[in-house]
């Protein structure tokens, strides 16, 4: 039987109460085992940038795609929260001066606003090492060789070739290296690189916990750069239609720098149709799951269809 829409948005809300419950535990200002204290400031800074906001998009497809394969529990929900630090941490970053430079996230003060840019920056590695930490904790997983699986896959997934590299890429795209005239293949480089390749771990997260055959696997990811390489055309859609109020954020950014996106190349309807692509797509990866993948289904179109 197809879920609802409703039925889809109570489980994502559910998980997303779920994935805030374990953030503010491992957000505590109480010392764990082998910390000589949590730093007041620099906690209340992490809290500011990981709880309150967000439709933890990313922990729910690590938990959806465990789930499909028959492993639900603490395990997936903490995997999920890490790969969530690890997103908060990206977001602070790229709030910076020397960044994007915004004042805004999620309708709320940047974290370099509401405390200062150098609390801003240490609470963003703060938040990227505790996601590490908790891949790597026994308590998400018994199995070493897994938990090492998943900390590879995250730290491949968010650095030099992934999410930092995609960020590089940005940064060069706004001309502030020199002119740069990006074409098509380059631009989908950039974006599966700095937003997709984090969104495709959340889901590659999942079959890893739920110790997916090699096959399997493969699928799930050829799902994941679907739904992110959608999520990113859908968010270029929103920066061009949506207000700033509704975001909770800036929006017209890159066409105020210059730089290129699908939307320019395509269209505003060329565009659409890519989405609408991309999930046809991110179906047919999921083909061989029969009704059991049909939240994952949901959750691409949910990704291209979302108003904030």
């Amino acid at each position: 039987m197809t879920p609802s829409t409703s039925t889809f948005s109570a489980r994502l809300n559910q998980t997303a109460k779920l994935v805030e419950a374990t953030l503010e535990a491992l957000l505590a200002d109480n010392a764990r085992h082998g910390e000589a204290a949590r730093p007041a400031r620099l906690m209340a800074a992490m809290r500011h940038a990981a709880l309150g906001g967000g439709k933890r998009l990313r922990p729910f497809l690590t938990i959806e795609a465990a789930r499909l394969f028959g492993s639900e529990g603490q395990g997936a929900l903490r995997a999920g929260s890490a790969v969530e630090l690890l997103h908060c941490y990206s977001l602070v970053h790229d709030d910076l001066p020397s960044m994007d430079d915004d004042d805004l996230r999620r309708g709320r003060p940047t974290v370099h606003r509401a405390y200062d840019e150098a609390t801003a920056i240490l609470a963003g590695d703060a938040l990227q090492t505790l996601a590490f930490e908790v891949l790597a904790s026994p308590e998400t997983d018994a199995d070493p060789a897994l938990r090492s699986d998943l900390v590879l896959g995250l730290a491949r997934a968010s650095g030099l070739g992934g999410m930092v590299g995609g960020q590089m890429l940005d940064l060069s795209a706004e001309g502030r290296y020199g002119s740069v005239a990006m074409d098509e293949a380059e631009i989908r480089r950039l974006q599966m690189m700095k937003t997709g390749a984090i969104l495709t771990f959340s889901v590659e997260a999942g079959a890893i916990l739920g110790r997916a055959d090699a096959s399997a696997r493969r699928s799930v990811v050829e799902y994941g750069r679907a739904l992110g390489a959608a999520f990113q055309v859908a968010d270029d859609i929103l920066d061009r239609e949506a207000s700033a109020e509704a975001l909770g954020k800036r929006t017209g950014k890159d066409r105020e720098k210059g730089k290129a996106t699908l939307v320019d190349l395509l269209g505003l309807e060329g565009a659409k149709r890519e989405c609408g692509r991309l999930v046809e797509q991110a179906d047919a990866a999921l083909a061989g799951f029969g009704e059991k993948a049909q939240i994952l289904r949901e959750a691409v179109r949910f990704v291209v269809e979302r108003e904030v």
